[in-house]
């Protein structure tokens, strides 16, 4: 895998989670309905599985709910890259309604203060992983035109990602578990 193929596919995967933020966000702004119940099915769906007053047990649950997505990103692009877009769009859909309907009751620095001390890690390991399944998804095709067997590009890529990933998604779950509560607590 070459640099540029890795930073081509960084910047796909970084413009598409922008874009789709903005739409969530700006979706939410004009119809709040869906922000509501963008909001309702993230604290059913999510929220409530993570729901805990242990702190040590709540980084375990997200560092695995965390994982479990950036796999998803990541081997998504044995599906030709589709499921890893979709996966990539519909986070960056629902981190953006979320972060309207949040911002309607509190300061955008609450906001700010929310999402940025374990964003810093959590997101880019999400654009990682998208960018990772996007370049297996492009092995495939290359492979299906008579280029070089996928399997080589998939164990360059999991290196990537066990070097990567997973220790930003270990340090976003620390420190959304830990520090991030703590931030909240002082702004709020």
């Amino acid at each position: 895998m070459s640099n540029s193929r890795l930073t081509n596919a960084l910047i796909i995967t970084f413009l598409l989670f922008c874009a789709t933020l903005t739409v969530g966000w700006v979706g939410s702004a004009q119809n709040p309905a869906v922000g509501q119940d963008l909001m309702k099915l993230f604290q059913k769906e999510v929220a409530g599985q993570m729901s805990t007053d242990n702190a040590p047990d709540l980084c375990v649950k997200l560092f695995f709910n965390n994982l479990e997505a950036c796999i998803f990103l990541f081997l998504g692009g044995a599906s030709f890259g589709i499921l890893t877009i979709f996966i990539m769009s519909l986070n960056g859909i629902v981190i953006g309604a979320i972060m309207e309907v949040i911002h309607k009751d509190h300061s955008i620095l609450f906001v700010a203060a929310a999402l940025i001390p374990h964003g810093i890690f959590e997101i880019p390991a999400f654009i990682i992983s998208g960018a990772l399944g996007i370049i297996l998804a492009q092995a495939l095709i290359a492979e299906w035109y008579g280029g070089p067997d996928t399997e080589g590009e998939a164990r360059k890529s999991a290196r990537l990602f066990i070097l990567y990933v997973l220790p930003l998604v270990a340090v976003a779950a620390c420190v959304e578990a830990f520090i991030t509560p703590l931030v909240i607590h002082l702004v709020a």
